[in-house]
């Protein structure tokens, strides 16, 4: 039962000696949590009535209230599910999902509309106007130095653990003899009851090769369809080192020192419209061969046998670098993908090449459907089917629904003797066992 605290008492006494009538008119019990500490109080309200037709009405209101709790300084240990599903085909017949919600993409537009109409510039911020982000610099060099780690590692287990690739369709299979999965959609799969047509597999289909134009100024005028050959076609990973800092002689980029400015969509202020510099005969062409894929297993040599579990390793631990530092660099510089095919652009705003040729590129004059890239987009994961065992039998399409997932540089370190972090676990389902063709069917 509700008490009235003893100050309260004494001030309901007070004012009835002189011709105040209190009144308690409400008491709300508040809905409280059982996870917040709080503090009770009431409300009640005094008339004070000094004529007839007058009164006077003083009303004293106390709430509850609450104290949040701080957070724990413990952080949670990160828990990874037993099992996840594999990773969705999306079809071609349809553009790809935008990875910002269209929502908020238009809500931005209003914006900037708004500053627009106003004649107010865009608040810019580094790498958004032009200038460098000074803290990504390293960054950006150690993803550099990790990506031609990668390409190392990769080149070296190419030439001691099988690979096959399919010369229908683009799958990939790393083991001592394709599968048997019928999931073929080449141009000739129906001869071949969708069974996969296998050959000596590459280095390309481990890694696959995202390349984009370099450009010396990303700000500057647009790629136009007829200059397309006047600009380099380079690894899109290494376009996006060079946007973030990291010189590379060879390929050079200009550094501005004052801000663009914008208002809406349209540049106010870029300083001026700059040529690329000549190379000078002093560069050394040959010292690019690193950052490429292209004739990789032929200029790196197989490894001995009691090396390979460390090289495994290492490619393993530059995968992650690279993953991380794209993930890293994405969030401040802008990177565009068509949302049709698997072009990429390092920069403010596409091209205007006209290259694109998949669902309704008649529709756009052959022009790419720019769109904000994923991390997946710049740096596929090529997935392909967990092996447990490379040297038994094939994998069957009866047992697909028990077969695991991992991307290609994972699965091909875990065949080489690397430890594989716990996230890509549960997508390769290490802890289903896998039955017999004819035990399948029994299973729920």
């Amino acid at each position: 039962m509700f008490q009235k605290p003893p100050a309260v008492s004494s001030a309901l006494r007070d004012s009835s000696q002189n011709g105040i009538f209190p009144i308690i008119t409400e008491f709300t019990r508040p809905h409280l949590s059982a996870l917040r500490p709080y503090r009770l109080g009431f409300k009640f309200e005094v008339e004070h009535q000094l004529h007839k037709r007058r009164t006077t009405k003083l009303t004293t209101r106390i709430c509850a209230s609450y104290n949040p709790t701080p957070k724990s300084p413990f952080r949670r240990q990160e828990s990874h599910p037993q099992n996840v599903d594999l990773p969705e085909i999306l079809t071609k017949k349809k553009k790809k999902p935008y990875p910002i919600p269209l929502k908020k993409i238009k809500q931005a537009a209003r914006q900037n509309k708004k500053l627009a109409d106003k004649g107010i510039e865009n608040p810019l911020e580094p790498p958004k106007n032009g200038l460098l982000v000074p803290d990504l610099i390293p960054d950006a060099y150690a993803l550099l130095d990790a990506w031609k780690l990668l390409i190392k590692g990769v080149a070296q287990l190419w030439h001691v653990i099988p690979l096959y690739a399919c010369s229908e369709c683009s799958e990939v299979h790393v083991a001592e003899s394709g599968h048997h999965i019928q999931n073929c959609l080449g141009p000739t799969s129906a001869k071949r009851r969708s069974f996969h047509s296998w050959i000596k597999g590459s280095i390309n289909d481990i890694l696959i090769p995202i390349e984009s134009y370099h450009l010396y100024d990303p700000f500057g005028r647009r790629i136009k369809h007829e200059d397309r050959f006047q600009f380099d076609r380079i690894p899109a990973i290494v376009e996006l080192c060079i946007q973030a800092g990291v010189d590379i002689p060879e390929y050079p980029s200009r550094r501005r020192t004052t801000p663009i400015r914008m208002i809406g969509r349209k540049v106010i202020d870029r300083g001026g419209f700059v040529d690329p510099p000549k190379l000078s005969s002093s560069t050394n062409p040959s010292s690019l061969v690193d950052l490429d894929t292209y004739g990789a297993t032929m200029r790196i040599p197989p490894p001995l046998s009691s090396e390979i579990p460390r090289i495994a390793q290492e490619t393993m631990d530059a995968y992650e670098a690279v993953r991380f530092g794209v993930t890293k660099l994405m969030k401040k510089y802008t990177v565009k993908g068509c949302g049709y095919c698997s072009e990429v652009h390092v920069g403010p705003w596409g091209h205007n090449a006209k290259l694109c040729g998949e669902f309704k590129h008649q529709w756009r004059d052959g022009k790419h459907g720019w769109q904000d890239a994923t991390v997946d987009e710049v740096f596929p994961p090529n997935y392909v089917w967990h092996v447990k065992d490379p040297k038994g039998p094939p994998l069957r399409s009866a047992l697909k629904r028990f077969y695991g997932k991992a991307p290609a540089v994972v699965e091909l370190c875990l065949q080489g003797g690397a430890k594989i972090p716990e996230r890509y676990k549960p997508m390769m389902r290490l802890d289903i066992v896998v039955p017999e063709s004819d035990e399948s069917g029994l299973v729920a």
